[in-house]
């Protein structure tokens, strides 16, 4: 077991062997939904702002509150 607070522990070995940091991999797998979609989420775009605020939030991205939708999006992408 890797960690008792790591709730997909594959995803977060898969992620960690594409060279993601600790912090990063462990954010994305411990997301609600984490490695459930298989790639069938819808872009981003057709997020609403609410969706990716919360998704944001999800993910532990700091300054959420002041981004516009192309700001949260960005941030998703890049975080």
């Amino acid at each position: 077991m890797i960690d008792a607070r790591i709730k997909n522990e594959a995803q977060y070995e898969a992620l960690r062997e594409k060279g993601y940091s600790k912090q990063k991999a462990a954010r994305i797998a411990n997301t609600p939904d984490a490695g459930k979609k298989g790639g069938k989420a819808k872009p981003y775009e057709q997020w609403t702002k609410k969706e990716l605020y919360h998704q944001a939030a999800r993910v532990g991205i700091s300054g959420r509150s002041k981004m516009k939708k192309a700001e949260l999006i960005e941030a998703l992408r890049h975080n």
